[in-house]
C-alpha cells in the first residue's frame, strides 16, 4: 500500500501490524511530518516493511509498485487533483481508500469520470467530527457498474434520488442513512442557509441566480432527509 500525505505514518504502521498490508510506502511532502514518519516507523521496528519517502502526491511511488493507495485528511478537490496529476501511477492499483474532509461530491465526480467505481462508503463520528471514507475500484475489476451505483432511485411522495444527489450525498450512505448521516446533512443545510442569507443581500442578477440555485439544493436535501428512513445503530 501507499499512504499519501501520511503525516506520522500511523496508518501504514497499523496496516502492517494488523496484517492488512505486507509492505507499505509512507509519502509526505513536508519536512516536519516526513521526519515524524521516519521516527514512527523506526520506533515501531518496521523499517524493513515501510519505506518513508519525501515527495509530492503520487511522485513517491512507481507505476505498478502498489496495489492500494490511501489518501486521508484532505479536501476532496485536493485528493482529486493528486490523483489527476499522478494518473499514470494508478495503473495496476486495485483499490483507492479515500477520506475527504470536504468536497466529497467533487471526488466522486472525478472517480466517475475516470472510470473508478465506488464500491463502499462509511461515515463515522469521533470527537465531534464526522469522517467520510470512500472506497473505489477500477471499472474493469469492480463487481458493480457505475450505471448501477448512480442509477436514480425513487423514494416516496414523488421524491427521487437523482444522480447529482447520489454523487453529493453518497450512493451507499443514502441507502443506509444513519444518525451520523442525518447529523452531517442537517449541518450542511445550516451552512447552505447561511450562504443563502449572505447571497440574498446582493441585488445583482448573478446573485439572484445563485440564490435560486442554493435554495433549490436546500429544498432537495430537505426532501431527501424527510423521505429516508433512519437506520438504527
Amino acid at each position: 500500500m501507499a499512504d499519501i500525505g501520511s503525516d506520522h505514518a500511523l496508518l501504514p504502521v497499523a496496516a502492517i501490524r494488523s496484517g492488512k498490508a505486507s509492505a507499505a510506502v509512507a509519502g509526505e511532502v513536508n519536512p516536519g511530518p516526513y521526519d515524524a514518519a521516519c521516527k514512527q516507523v523506526s520506533d515501531a521496528g518496521l523499517k524493513e516493511k515501510i519505506t518513508v519517502r519525501r515527495g509530492d502526491g503520487l511522485d513517491v511511488i512507481s507505476t505498478g509498485e502498489v496495489d492500494v493507495i490511501t489518501i486521508a485528511g484532505m479536501g476532496g478537490a485536493l485528493i482529486a487533483s493528486i490523483l489527476e496529476r499522478g494518473l499514470s501511477k494508478l495503473e495496476g492499483v486495485q483499490l483507492l481508500i479515500l477520506q475527504p474532509n470536504v468536497g466529497e461530491d467533487i471526488l466522486r465526480r472525478w472517480l466517475l469520470e475516470h472510470h473508478w467505481v465506488v464500491v463502499a462508503e462509511q461515515l463515522l463520528e469521533e470527537d465531534g467530527k464526522i469522517y467520510e471514507i470512500i472506497t473505489a475500484m477500477p471499472q474493469a475489476s469492480s463487481p458493480i457498474a457505475n450505471e448501477e451505483v448512480y442509477r436514480a432511485r425513487p423514494l416516496k411522495d414523488g421524491v427521487e434520488m437523482t444522480e447529482d444527489l447520489l454523487l453529493r450525498m453518497g450512493p451507499y450512505l443514502t441507502d443506509r442513512a444513519t444518525e451520523v448521516f442525518f447529523a452531517k446533512w442537517e449541518s450542511e443545510i445550516c451552512k447552505l442557509q447561511g450562504v443563502l442569507q449572505s447571497i440574498s443581500k446582493s441585488d445583482q442578477e448573478s446573485s439572484r441566480d445563485k440564490a435560486a440555485e442554493v435554495q433549490q439544493l436546500i429544498s432537495s436535501l430537505q426532501e431527501v432527509l424527510a423521505c429516508l428512513p433512519k437506520v438504527k445503530p
